[in-house]
């Protein structure tokens, strides 16, 4: 199947801006890029004029929930897949806290068949560290590499044990696959669910403090220095735990991590009140002091990547009350216009850089194929419209659910199109 995209805008990192381009796509790959100059000679194929927008690798999300199986009232894998296309991803990395939860290589399969038959994009399944999530007994590790898994991890919940955490590190790091952390320390979050800062005590509410995040990363640390673990740290929220991830790298430690959109651009003072559980998530929001920290760690590298934590719940679920609803917002189809407006459109970041963090610099991490939008690469593919301005509309979703705090915001920078192997997945048209 051959396909052009012509008059495409695409950034050259060389050039620090954009270039008008031609892309050839032949069988799902990339055949040719030549100058917007040029009238390409499209022969017979499909052909799809961007028309001056801007045409990327496809977008690269390494952490998010699919709810499937066993929480499709919440999700499922064909609208989640198609939600994010709509955001602009063509390759997500689903969590094992589903019902049951992927402990088995049965489950992995499950997914990874799910995801062919009904999926829109690539979906690739990570498998829990332990049993049911409980943290008593490691899952079998070898046959889950087998059945598809990419990483060990027990998302949702912190591992407590150091040594089930240690043993963990030494038998993934013997089969080169990594550990991907929930960095929690139960025993301080008990009973909260917003952060310890200015929006608790003004609101005489019990805070989760910053140490119960980053007590785990600093003794996950010192476990990936002495196994020689991949050592990845999920959606990091605080100031201490850059700190111990900074110190980590410098000192040669094989460790890497990622943030979320909303720790980037919101803070517990943000939060408007004791009433709307769409600002409940688990990392809870922290402290301008945080945000800053987080912000300066991404743009340094100490931070290599941007998830979305994609974390859908239905509405009867989020209306609960702050206190009994579950944790989590949606983020796929509102991560890059968020990004773009609060941080491209301001001057604070080039767009090269905001594109490397969710393209290139995840398939780097992950030694994914993906992520690159050059000739042989895979014909995974976005298209975005910089200049669309519209409002955040959660009804509009293409996700089962529109958990999220960022409804009305008027956003610049919407995904048009998604192209995953050079077929369009999804389009605006």
């Amino acid at each position: 199947m051959s396909l052009w995209i012509i008059n495409g805008n695409v950034w050259s990192e060389s050039a620090g801006k954009l270039e008008s381009k031609h892309i050839r796509v032949e069988n799902g790959v990339i055949e040719q890029i030549v100058d917007g100059a040029l009238a390409p000679d499209t022969g017979g194929a499909e052909v799809i004029d961007a028309g001056g927008k801007l045409v990327s690798a496809g977008f690269i999300d390494m952490h998010v929930h699919l709810r499937d199986p066993g929480f499709e009232h919440k999700e499922d894998i064909a609208t989640g897949t198609r939600s994010a296309a709509k955001g602009g991803f063509t390759t997500i990395a689903c969590m094992p806290n589903t019902r049951p939860v992927t402990d088995t290589p049965d489950t992995v399969r499950y997914i990874l068949n799910k995801a062919e038959q009904v999926g829109i994009v690539k979906v690739l399944p990570y498998a829990a560290i332990t049993k049911n999530e409980l943290g008593r007994e490691l899952t079998d590790f070898a046959a889950l590499k087998e059945a598809g898994a990419i990483g060990f991890t027990d998302d949702g919940v912190g591992v407590q044990n150091a040594q089930m955490m240690k043993n963990a590190m030494a038998l993934a790091t013997s089969m080169d696959m990594p550990i991907i952390a929930h960095c929690e320390d139960d025993s301080l979050v008990e009973g909260a669910w917003a952060s310890e800062g200015e929006f608790s005590r003004k609101h005489g509410i019990k805070g989760i403090p910053n140490e119960s995040e980053a007590i785990h990363v600093g003794r996950d640390v010192l476990l990936a220095e002495a196994t020689g673990a991949h050592y990845h740290v999920c959606h990091v929220s605080t100031e201490q735990s850059v700190r111990f991830i900074r110190l980590a790298k410098q000192i040669g430690v094989r460790v890497t991590a990622e943030v979320c959109p909303h720790h980037l651009v919101l803070s517990d003072e943000d939060i408007p009140g004791l009433d709307d559980a769409n600002w409940k998530m688990n990392p809870p929001l922290r402290t301008p002091r945080d945000v800053k920290a987080v912000i300066e760690a991404l743009e340094d590298g100490t931070i290599d990547m941007i998830v979305t934590d994609h974390a859908p719940h239905s509405a009867e679920e989020k209306a609960r009350g702050v206190q009994l609803a579950p944790f989590g917002i949606v983020g796929f189809e509102t991560a890059f216009p968020l990004l773009y407006t609060k941080f491209v459109r301001t001057g604070k970041w080039t767009l090269g850089f905001l594109l490397k963090r969710m393209t290139s610099d995840p398939a780097r991490v992950f030694r994914l194929h993906e992520g690159r939008l050059a000739q042989g690469a895979p014909a995974d593919l976005t298209i975005v419209d910089l200049e669309s301005e519209r409002a955040v509309d959660p009804s509009s979703f293409a996700s089962k659910s529109g958990n999220t705090p960022f409804g009305g915001w008027k956003l610049s920078g919407w995904p048009v199109s998604t192209i995953v192997n050079g077929k369009v997945v999804w389009s605006e048209q």
